[in-house]
């Protein structure tokens, strides 16, 4: 495997918006109600990436992990939207498709947008994970500090997340360097 970590290019959406489809409904199978899962739609997903790649890269990133030509993975990252827990940035997505999970792929994706952040000036980051998701462990492995847990609403349902904070992009690069 050769693979490739760059910013998204005009381009890309379509093959971002797959990758966020299928690693929804194989990450969230059992957890989010089926019915929902099939419902998504690749093409809002396109339109959504294309606007932000167009919206450039002043104060968010979207990084794409690129395996033989063939986008696999991503991870899109910008100022943290509730300004509510002293933390400047938010981890806003990261999806790879079922077959290139736990090969480190993710924590190559991590530490680009970590990297692309701390170049921005900004020094903390913050995710929010659905607690039974399995991808938890990845956070979990990267030592954050647990800031708080919520209900959010997906499809007329209410699932618990937990906002995972780092509140040095530095000592998350040093981490992620191991």
């Amino acid at each position: 495997m050769v693979l490739e970590i760059r910013l998204a290019a005009p381009g890309d959406e379509s093959a971002i918006a797959h990758v966020h489809v299928e690693s929804w409904r194989t990450t969230y199978r059992g957890i989010i109600e089926d019915s929902y899962l099939q419902d998504i739609s690749k093409d809002r997903r396109q339109q959504m990436w294309k606007g932000a790649i167009e919206q450039g890269y002043e104060k968010s990133c979207l990084f794409v992990a690129v395996d033989e030509g063939e986008i696999v993975g991503f991870a899109n990252a910008g100022p943290e939207r509730t300004n509510g827990y002293g933390i400047d940035t938010e981890l806003f997505a990261i999806y790879l498709l079922k077959d290139y999970q736990k090969k480190g792929i993710g924590r190559k994706l991590v530490e680009q947008v970590a990297r692309f952040l701390q170049e921005k000036n900004y020094q903390s980051m913050l995710v929010w994970v659905l607690t039974d998701n399995p991808g938890r462990q990845f956070y979990l492995s990267l030592l954050p500090e647990k800031v708080e847990t919520k209900l959010i609403g997906i499809g007329g349902e209410h699932y618990e997340e937990i906002a995972f904070a780092w509140r040095d992009l530095k000592e998350l690069l040093s981490k992620l360097d191991k």
